[in-house]
């Protein structure tokens, strides 16, 4: 889960590497290729760790 810097917007995904996802979200800020950049959600606040991406899915989704 990413935010922007006042906390105002939220981000929530899945990956399998978080550090380069981040990197990705930082490459992106301010500009509209993608809902991270245009919002600038680049700093994380919460994640969790799953065994199976299915459950990472399901949890994404609640």
């Amino acid at each position: 889960m990413t935010t922007n810097s006042s906390k105002s917007t939220l981000y929530i995904g899945v990956t399998n590497d978080i550090c380069t996802r981040l990197y990705q979200h930082k490459e992106n800020k301010g500009t509209d290729k993608s809902f991270t950049g245009k919002y600038y959600c680049y700093y994380l606040v919460h994640y969790e760790r799953f065994s199976h991406i299915e459950e990472a899915i399901a949890r994404e989704r609640k």
